[in-house]
């Protein structure tokens, strides 16, 4: 895998007919600097507002991925992210003159060719990896559907579909290296999809811009060639479209005796890319489709959130997932008022969880009580607030330039006193963060129970 950033080196245009809207667009990929990311641009829009190829802006995943932020939409992302995780691209600026990319021949291979033809460059900047460490999974039981992603040196890809026709029946299909299988092997695969599925499709306000041009249509009907003519005469297809003897209208030739299987492939890639970082991992897919890749590209990002703050914060060699030296890099705290010893786990913008040891030596015990040494109430407070600090701080930029000030402290109940020797666990959870304010409720908990909770409202200022 490539581990330079890389871009385009000049840019370069497309035109054509969107799959589901049927709109018209032109595309032009151009070169963006290091650290971009993917950008889509509306261009066709006063003010030519944009969305970044994230997983934080999918807001529709019926037949395909959408990206949205503010009035910047664009349907059916998939093929295009494909093409730039398989060619290993990294920024780009995506000029579309309307809500939908061209859908081509269906498959990656248009928008491959494209960027092949605009050259592709390497950056001076590294690229960051996303490298899984154990295995994660998504599961629909009911539909059969399972991902798993296990540690690898590289990216990998194992896909198995097995549908009930004989067109396609059960396909299995793996990707290996990217570089040496991906144009050629998985990029030319074309979208697919069922007889029986047209009109509903077409009903919903969706394949608009389909044709037998653009997608491999499987026959899946007993109802034979008047099936097929009353399909064709609903969607108003200029073409002739006949059974054929091989399951598929027309007797289109496969480009690959199991492409289907390939396609699916090709979106999951594209999917996955939403997690907006490359990833060293071997993906295990059965039955996938959008709604399941996304649930899993929404996972994976969570974790590359959780590894960027490790990264920026930690030295690599803590047990612990931010240590007392990284807490210092984030809350402006100090002897005798640093009061969290660790960072357990962090789940950005969601919850955290922090230890503290209460050791004798603590400078409140010489006061609080003599005899009887019993950690104050309002420090167990101060030390549950700091872990929401961490929660708090690592949702805005340059946290080290920031403090946050609690506003106001509710619910507040202690249910059993914290003496020398106890090990305090605090739980937090964000549940709203607006315009640099936020709520949290959390506990202590000593030995798996609970000792104090409250909730909290903090205010984010500069320092």
């Amino acid at each position: 895998m490539f581990q330079k950033q890389r871009t385009v080196q000049h840019e370069i245009s497309l035109s054509g007919v969107g799959l589901h809207t049927g709109n018209q667009c032109t595309m032009i990929f151009k070169p963006a600097p290091p650290d971009h990311g993917i950008r889509f641009v509306r261009t066709d829009i006063s003010g030519q507002p944009s969305v970044i190829a994230d997983i934080d802006h999918v807001v529709d995943i019926s037949r395909g991925t959408t990206l949205q932020d503010g009035e910047a939409r664009v349907h059916t992302v998939e093929h295009v992210l494909a093409a730039f995780a398989g060619l290993q691209i990294d920024n780009m600026i995506v000029e579309l003159d309307n809500n939908e990319p061209p859908v081509g021949d269906g498959s990656a291979k248009p928008y491959v060719d494209k960027l092949l033809a605009a050259g592709i460059e390497d950056q001076e900047v590294d690229k960051f990896y996303l490298e899984i460490d154990t295995p994660m999974s998504y599961s629909e039981k009911e539909r059969g559907v399972d991902i798993v992603v296990a540690p690898s040196d590289d990216l990998r890809i194992t896909f198995l579909i097995d549908y009930k026709n004989p067109a396609l029946g059960t396909q299995y299909t793996t990707l290996q290296d990217l570089e040496k299988e991906f144009v050629e092997e998985f990029a030319p695969a074309r979208t697919f999809c069922f007889l029986s599925e047209v009109e509903m499709l077409r009903e919903a306000g969706l394949i608009k811009g389909g044709g037998l041009d653009n997608a491999v249509v499987i026959y899946d009907s007993n109802g034979g060639q008047v099936e097929v003519d009353r399909i064709r005469k609903a969607l108003n297809l200029e073409n002739e479209a006949f059974v054929g003897d091989t399951g598929i209208i027309n007797d289109i030739p496969l480009r690959f005796y199991n492409e289907p299987v390939r396609h699916k492939t090709l979106d999951l890639l594209g999917d996955l890319f939403l997690i907006g970082v490359p990833f060293k991992g071997h993906v295990l897919a059965a039955r996938s489709g959008h709604k399941a890749n996304v649930a899993l590209a929404r996972k994976m990002r969570e974790l590359y959130k959780k590894k960027q703050i490790a990264h920026r914060y930690g030295n690599g060699q803590a047990k612990a997932f931010l240590d007392i030296n990284a807490i210092q890099k984030i809350l402006p705290h100090r002897y005798p008022f640093l009061l969290v010893d660790r960072i357990i786990d962090l789940e950005p913008g969601k919850r955290v969880i922090a230890m503290k040891n209460v050791s004798l030596n603590e400078p409140f015990f010489q006061g609080h009580f003599p005899g009887q040494p019993i950690m104050p109430g309002v420090l167990i407070l101060e030390a549950m607030a700091q872990s929401g600090g961490v929660l708090l701080l690592n949702q805005i930029e340059e946290p080290e330039t920031k403090l946050v000030y609690f506003m106001s402290i509710d619910n507040a109940k202690f249910r059993k006193p914290v003496v020398p020797g106890d090990q305090l666990r605090f739980e937090l959870e964000m549940h709203a963060f607006r315009r640099n304010t936020c709520k949290m409720s959390g506990r202590a908990l000593v030995d798996g129970s609970e000792v104090a909770s409250a909730d909290f409202m903090a205010m984010v200022i500069d320092r």
